[in-house]
């Protein structure tokens, strides 16, 4: 049974780094990409990253690139979503998620195989002035 669990987020001030977990179980760790995604009130998911496990190879939106950064521990089939000086609007409920493969290119990302079922619990992030 493939699982993704997630820990880390919480009340944080703005400007104050917060990081993000994902451990993942039930398949080759390495085999899959994991993305992470974020859906504020009102507003549509949207996805901020993702992470090929295979190569490390990392894409971010363009908007975020400059505040977010991923990592991946193989070891412990862990990602990591490191999220720098953020802002109130960054609030919001944060997923990962694994999917056959994803890419970032002319501003939007593009994923293959991504499953309703391997998502994570989601985990709330609040960011205060």
């Amino acid at each position: 049974e493939v699982q993704l669990v997630q820990s880390g987020g919480g009340l944080v001030q703005a400007g104050r780094s917060l990081r993000l977990s994902c451990a993942v179980s039930g398949f080759t760790f390495g085999d899959y990409s994991i993305g992470w995604f974020r859906q504020a009130p009102g507003k549509e998911r949207e996805q901020v990253s993702c992470i090929n496990t295979r190569d490390g190879t990392t894409y971010y939106s363009d908007s975020l690139k400059d505040r977010f950064t991923r990592s991946s521990d193989n070891a412990k089939n862990t990602v990591f979503l490191q999220m720098n000086s953020p802002r109130p609007e960054d609030t919001a409920v944060y997923h990962c998620a694994a999917m056959i493969r994803c890419s970032y290119s002319r501003g939007e990302f593009h994923r293959v195989g991504l499953r309703s079922d391997w998502w994570g619990q989601g985990t709330q992030v609040t960011v205060y002035a």
